[in-house]
């Protein structure tokens, strides 16, 4: 991942991050999802969610409860 970005939430199912995305990008923050499922086994692996550094606060006070 680029400099200055943070992982703000690591998940095994994609639709978890799907939704923090819309959070997201519902506040204007800019978010990259990242996969790093192994292809062959779509069941293993995590799924980040990404944020600019600066955005790292509110980010994580907004995925909290999607979180937990």
């Amino acid at each position: 991942m680029e400099k200055d970005w943070v992982c703000v939430l690591r998940t095994g199912e994609g639709f978890q991050a799907e939704i923090a995305k819309e959070m997201l990008e519902n506040e204007e923050i800019k978010c990259v999802i990242m996969n790093e499922n192994i292809s062959t086994i779509p069941s293993i692996g995590d799924i980040e969610v990404w944020v600019h550094k600066d955005f790292e606060k509110s980010a994580t006070e907004l995925l909290k409860d999607l979180i937990n």
